[in-house]
């Protein structure tokens, strides 16, 4: 059941202001921290900046693909709450847990159900499942029906290709939280308009619950 959402790939001072002034704020704001073929990469000193800003009722979490020591020592004193990791063992996510004490959601990329299945490795490390497309950069969609009837251990947070025109209520079997990026965007910038709509849309599913 969809209790919430995070927007990701916020790299303005005015959308992330916006968006944690609004009247139904997402739980989760993403940065993308270290993968620098997205176009929503975001510059060390400037993500600094932003993270600095008094998130009230967000988590902020750093996206980070397979994040190596020097990044995540750049980034450990950063006002983050959760880091969401890609292409990282259950033993490397353990270590980076133990070490810089943030919550962790780990990132699937599925194409089949042998990806989802990989779930069950992380079931000690993980706060949050993240399944998401092949993607990366790319707004591309998985099949959900690959994940609506397995009964999971932790929430799940489900993206890929996500649009403020589909229907939503569909995924209220299988996430609890819905994460959008590229659906949110105009000629790849963030656009207030649209996040206005998805904020309102997820209210109102949350509360026809």
């Amino acid at each position: 059941m969809i209790k919430g959402c995070k927007i990701c790939g916020i790299s303005d001072l005015d959308t992330l202001s916006y968006i944690i002034n609004h009247s139904y704020p997402p739980q989760y704001i993403g940065f993308i921290c270290n993968y620098k073929k997205s176009p929503r990469f975001v510059e060390i000193d400037k993500l600094k900046k932003l993270t600095e800003t008094n998130k009230k009722k967000s988590k902020f979490v750093a996206v980070l693909v397979k994040p190596n020591e020097k990044i995540l020592e750049k980034i450990k004193n950063f006002n983050f709450d959760y880091y969401q990791i890609y292409n990282c063992t259950p033993s490397e996510i353990k270590i980076i847990k133990k070490k810089y004490k943030k919550k962790i959601i780990i990132a699937f990329n599925i194409k089949n159900f042998t990806d989802v299945k990989k779930y069950q490795l992380y079931k000690d490390v993980a706060d949050i499942y993240l399944f998401d497309s092949k993607g990366y950069e790319k707004s591309m969609s998985f099949k959900h029906s690959l994940i609506e009837n397995i009964k999971f251990d932790k929430e799940v947070m489900v993206a890929g290709n996500i649009g403020i025109n589909d229907n939503l209520e569909k995924l209220n079997k299988i996430a609890d939280i819905i994460d959008i990026s590229g659906g949110l965007e105009t000629s790849g910038i963030k656009d207030t308009s649209k996040i206005e709509i998805f904020l309102k849309k997820i209210e109102y599913i949350k509360n026809e619950a």
